[in-house]
């Protein structure tokens, strides 16, 4: 039965994919008391499968890593419910780092990273606000433009 992020998600047009197996050291995140630390993950539209690869400012626009962002937020939350069961057990988004696979001189990092923040305060609201850095990288694993990792405050 669908908590009240996921109706939140159906009520956007989203959803979940099922959770990927965990990174290569056996976890997607490692809960220390009610602070959750989530691994980095990267955009999926379907399992194992991203329709973004390469830099922003060369291969992609802003508007596309903005999407590519989403979509990583969605993988996020898969992997999150994966780890504690339940999206609504999630009390705050803490803190979030947004990696973004660019060229040297793309300047837009915060804007590619607007794309998982936004839908995060869509669905936690005040809540939903978190700390964030968002920088430009050299590369990224698989050519993918967005990797974001985040630390979340839940509950039991």
């Amino acid at each position: 039965m669908a908590g009240e992020i996921e109706k939140k998600l159906e009520g956007m047009g989203l959803s979940l994919l099922p959770p990927g197996p965990p990174g290569p050291f056996g976890a997607r995140g490692v809960r220390v008391g009610n602070l959750l630390f989530m691994s980095g993950t990267g955009p999926r539209v379907a399992e194992g499968q991203t329709p973004w690869k390469g830099k922003l400012g060369r291969d992609l626009t802003t508007e596309q890593g903005y999407e590519a962002a989403k979509a990583v937020g969605l993988s996020l939350l898969t992997n999150i419910k994966a780890e504690i069961g339940d999206l609504d057990k999630v009390k705050r988004v803490v803190k979030l780092l947004s990696m973004i696979n660019c060229d040297p001189e793309f300047g837009e990092t915060p804007k590619v990273a607007n794309g998982c923040s936004d839908l995060f305060i869509s669905l936690w609201g005040e809540n939903g606000k978190h700390g964030r850095s968002a920088v430009g990288m050299g590369s990224l694993p698989n050519g993918i433009p967005v990797e974001i990792e985040g630390i979340f405050e839940v509950s039991d």
